[in-house]
């Protein structure tokens, strides 16, 4: 089993929300699974530039680190996502990542794969940027087994026991789902519902977008014109 994280946080994994994540990895690796972490704050993910080359050809047009993080979260079982609530939503960096992906949810290329959030918040609002987080992930494809938030003070030493084993539980609850291949009925109608508007988008964009129409005729999903 390969689980891939990509923590958003400018402090890596040192920080509150590093910290917490790392309870969530403990936990996954005490299952034997193979865990990957990718920290933006390291690594270079610009903002998307809105060129649409990934919908004409397939890939991006901006060399930079994102291809190499796309490349390790696609080809893993599980994806976790951890990022610090700044102003009810997640940080730039982990934001630049996201909008890099618009081609990914065009394809609807993940299938099969999960995912969970974590989040660490100074004040109110973690519970809508673990909902934000949760959405994209869904949005690609991904079936989603959870996520968890916790304020900052609770990370200091002394206070952070129950949000780490929140985590590990949390952790624990994504390698069960990946190795027993959990059924989530809940999710079906959100999904068929991405797949609908996906799928009227790539038919409407067909002369404009060629690689991506071709990519879901070639999967049967609807028939060319």
């Amino acid at each position: 089993m390969k689980i891939v994280s990509i923590i958003g946080s400018p402090h890596g994994m040192k920080g509150q929300t590093g910290i917490l994540l790392g309870g969530m990895l403990d936990a996954i690796r005490g299952t034997g699974a193979e865990v990957t972490t990718f920290s933006l704050s390291a690594l270079t993910v610009k903002p998307c530039q809105a060129c649409d080359t990934c919908h004409k050809k397939g890939l991006c047009a901006i060399n930079d680190d994102f291809n190499t993080v796309k490349k390790a979260f696609q080809d893993a079982d599980g994806l976790i996502l951890a990022s610090p609530n700044y102003f009810v939503s997640v940080s730039a960096q982990m934001k630049a990542l996201f909008d890099r992906c618009c081609g990914l949810m065009h394809l609807q290329a993940i299938e099969g794969k999960y995912a969970a959030a974590v989040v660490t918040s100074g004040g109110p609002g973690g519970e809508e940027v673990e909902a934000y987080m949760l959405r994209f992930l869904r949005s690609l494809g991904f079936t989603t087994v959870g996520s968890m938030s916790a304020l900052g003070w609770q990370m200091r030493e002394g206070t952070q026991e129950p949000h780490l084993q929140a985590a590990a539980e949390l952790g624990a609850h994504l390698a069960q789902a990946i190795d027993s291949k959990q059924q989530f009925p809940e999710q079906q109608a959100e999904r068929a519902a991405v797949m609908e508007r996906m799928k009227g988008l790539m038919q409407s964009q067909q002369d404009n977008w060629p690689y991506e129409y071709k990519y879901w005729v070639e999967r049967m999903r609807f028939s060319q014109q």
